[in-house]
């Protein structure tokens, strides 16, 4: 499964009793370029991580992650010596030696063990709940860190990880370069966008509202998210008439997302997206998954490409 599908699946675990929908959903895998020329791709290649470059000591020596996002900001620590164990949801290539410890998204306590942790950090979705119990009970520290589904939420998480790595001061280095990073360029026209999530081999076609986590991005560079202004949910059902409602001169999907309905040609075949001012002049921005929803050290890098993205495309 994909580094997205897992990031979406967090928010829904957190959510679902507010929301009482969209698990299943979220448990369902879905970076191709675009062909048409007013696209604008951004790959894992396009964006760099802010990082440390002094190396820090810890209070740990051997960690397990199993809370998204964590083991980036570990590595942005220059802490990626003492994490011995990672979720499906750790996809930076320099963490590939790093053995999975889940299957699926479910925690398998057995391998957790085999690796003999001092620290395993979790956060409100990592289940099932008894296997974190187990490992609890075999006298394993387990630290809880706050999710991220925000910009303002990344320094709270920067600053949980350092304390319970015992690396408080570095978390603060690292909060202040993020600072400096996250106050990118934007852009000055307003541009309407739509984020849309897509997973077509599951017939899943959705419009981000209000904390879908797209709607802070979009916020932040000067571009205002439609389905954030006027839907009621953080995702919903796409229909022909939401969409032409919204009418965005640009559509935001994730890159799996728009593989999944045979590119920027399918997309556009979707319900009322070739009636919109974005499906008209086909101004679609793709974002790798591992990326959009990531809100951690690449963060500050992804708004700077999102940028010349709306620059590119928008009308």
């Amino acid at each position: 499964q994909d580094t997205a599908t897992c990031r979406l699946k967090i928010w829904h675990t957190s959510a679902v009793k507010k929301l009482g929908i969209f698990t299943l959903v979220l448990l369902l895998a879905g970076c191709a370029s675009a062909s048409n020329s007013s696209t604008y791709t951004i790959s894992q290649d396009d964006v760099r991580s802010i990082s440390l470059e002094s190396q820090g000591t810890f209070s740990v020596s051997r960690v397990v992650v199993l809370a998204n996002g964590v083991a980036e900001i570990m590595e942005s620590l220059n802490a990626g010596s003492i994490l011995v164990g990672r979720d499906i949801s750790s996809t930076e290539k320099s963490l590939e030696s790093v053995p999975i410890v889940t299957s699926g998204h479910q925690v398998i306590p057995e391998k957790v063990l085999s690796l003999k942790p001092d620290l395993v950090i979790i956060d409100a979705s990592a289940g099932p709940r008894v296997a974190i119990n187990q490992i609890r009970s075999a006298g394993i520290k387990v630290i809880q860190t706050p999710e991220s589904w925000n910009l303002s939420d990344i320094n709270k998480k920067i600053r949980a990880v350092g304390e319970a790595i015992g690396a408080s001061k570095g978390a603060e280095a690292l909060i202040a370069r993020m600072d400096q990073g996250l106050s990118a360029a934007s852009v000055s026209n307003k541009p309407r966008v739509a984020f849309l999530y897509l997973r077509g081999t599951s017939s899943v076609y959705l419009i981000g509202g209000p904390g879908s986590g797209a709607d802070s991005l979009l916020d932040s560079v000067g571009a205002i998210d439609v389905g954030a202004q006027i839907l009621d949910r953080p995702f919903n059902t796409l229909t022909a008439e939401s969409l032409a409602t919204l009418n965005p001169d640009v559509i935001l999907v994730m890159s799996k997302g728009l593989e999944s309905v045979g590119g920027v040609q399918g997309l556009i075949k979707l319900p009322g997206v070739a009636q919109t001012s974005a499906g008209k002049n086909s101004a679609v921005i793709d974002v790798d998954d591992s990326l959009l929803l990531s809100f951690g050290p690449r963060t500050p890098s992804l708004l700077e490409q999102l940028v010349k993205g709306l620059k590119k495309v928008a009308p």
